[in-house]
């Protein structure tokens, strides 16, 4: 059973963090179209090795959210959730959850190893009218049609694994959290990646990409290896931006295998 606690972020916002298993901390930043539920199929065996913290970002699930919307004030988030579960914290985020954990990477000194799960880092080739068309099915109310759109167009996940996705217990939460996608989409393509801001961030990096993933991806991956003191890439062989639920065994095994090493 997990334990529910509250974080409250420098602006004030509510951040709420579910808290479960045993050993060292291990906080996990769900991506875009998601919420904290998106790790359940995970979970079980992350937990056998960590204390697990899952958090819904802001403006999702039960975290508050503000007026104004801006990247920065995840990060701090982000940078909160970790200084309140301890000291070396390891830290794992996925596509905009993974953005978000690197910028806070900079704003804390508790993290003991990052593991960022193809970020986009503002490298994103998707058709410039995307954030409207996304907007365009919110406003309209086409939450499903929104997501399926999303997770084709940006994540380049292909039609059975939108439809894997679809029947897992996580799309209601995705559903829920869908309002939130426009904005985070806009973000992400105002992102400039700026190696020079990250080349004392010494903190061990992992990025793990699917070998079956778009272009953008993989050059996100080469630009942090380029711009970190300690980083390796990892290819996840036959996956693409969703291995969580496609290669649940092998993603674990490679996130153990990292956070687990001396």
């Amino acid at each position: 059973m997990a334990d529910q606690a509250t974080v409250v972020s420098p602006d004030g916002t509510p951040i709420v963090t579910w808290r479960s298993g045993h050993g060292p901390p291990l906080v996990l930043v769900h991506g875009a179209a998601a919420d904290h539920s998106r790790w359940a199929p995970v979970l079980p065996a992350l937990e056998e090795h960590f204390t697990v913290l899952t958090m819904d970002r802001r403006g999702r699930g039960l975290s508050g959210d503000a007026v104004d919307y801006a990247l920065e004030r995840e990060s701090e988030d982000v940078a909160a959730v970790v200084e309140a579960a301890g000291e070396d914290v390891n830290l794992l985020g996925h596509s905009h959850g993974g953005v978000c954990a690197l910028e806070a990477a900079l704003l804390t000194k508790s993290i003991r190893k990052l593991v960022l799960y193809e970020p986009p880092m503002g490298f994103l080739e998707t058709p410039p009218d995307v954030v409207e068309r996304l907007q365009t099915l919110l406003d309209e109310d086409r939450r499903d049609e929104l997501l399926a759109f999303f997770m084709a167009e940006v994540a380049g996940l292909p039609p059975d694994q939108i439809e894997l996705m679809r029947a897992l217990p996580a799309w209601q939460g995705r559903l829920d959290a869908a309002g939130t996608i426009p904005r985070e989409e806009l973000a992400n393509r105002e992102y400039v990646f700026e190696p020079a801001r990250f080349s004392a961030l010494d903190v061990p990096t992992l990025f793990l990409q699917g070998g079956d993933s778009s272009e953008p991806f993989k050059v996100a991956g080469q630009a942090l290896l380029s711009a970190l003191p300690d980083c390796k890439v990892v290819v996840m062989p036959g996956q693409r931006h969703a291995a969580m639920d496609t290669g649940t065994d092998l993603f674990v095994a490679e996130v153990l295998t990292f956070l687990e090493t001396a």
